[in-house]
């Protein structure tokens, strides 16, 4: 199975699409008076959380990858990819959310509801672009090495567009 690294125009879309939905979600939340913008403490604490914990993935996959390891799932592997990647796109779009509904709050500092929010809305929206990054080192960190298939380097043979010899002898046959 080939992946291909996550490119860096998804990690913008989704930050757009994030900083789009907070800023609708301040607007109503400013005009109706509703109480919907903020972020609680504990999402700021379960999203570092499982930021380390798939930075801990990705660093064995990665110990294995450099022979630091002697035996690792490979199922493990393939997980440990794919959470860097939704880690990374997921936080983006979070990251646009809470920077939006931040920057929306700024402008009321003065009151005591949004400066909270305002300060929950910056923690949060650090800690994701923590997330971000380790998304992407995350990919990284996963990519292994070619095994005995067709895509290892010491396996494709010289690049003189000679053929093996067992070949041209069964063409001359």
């Amino acid at each position: 199975m080939r992946t291909r690294r996550t490119p860096i125009a998804y990690y913008f879309v989704a930050l757009a699409l994030g900083m789009a939905g907070g800023l609708v979600v301040s607007e109503v939340s400013m005009s109706t008076r509703a109480d919907l913008m903020g972020v609680h403490w504990l999402v700021s604490l379960l999203l570092l959380a499982l930021g380390v914990l798939v930075l801990i993935m990705c660093v064995q996959v990665h110990r294995y990858a450099k022979g630091e390891r002697k035996e690792l799932d490979s199922r493990f592997a393939v997980n440990a990819l794919i959470m860097s990647k939704s880690l990374g796109i997921a936080c983006a779009a979070l990251l646009g959310w809470y920077g939006a509904q931040a920057l929306m709050s700024m402008g009321h500092a003065s009151a005591p509801y949004y400066a909270s929010v305002m300060v929950e809305c910056l923690v949060a929206a650090a800690v994701c672009l923590v997330d971000v990054v380790i998304g992407a080192v995350g990919e990284w960190l996963c990519q292994l090495p070619p095994d005995e298939g067709p895509e290892n380097p010491e396996k494709r043979g010289p690049k003189t567009g000679r053929m093996p010899d067992a070949v041209q002898k069964n063409r001359t046959d």
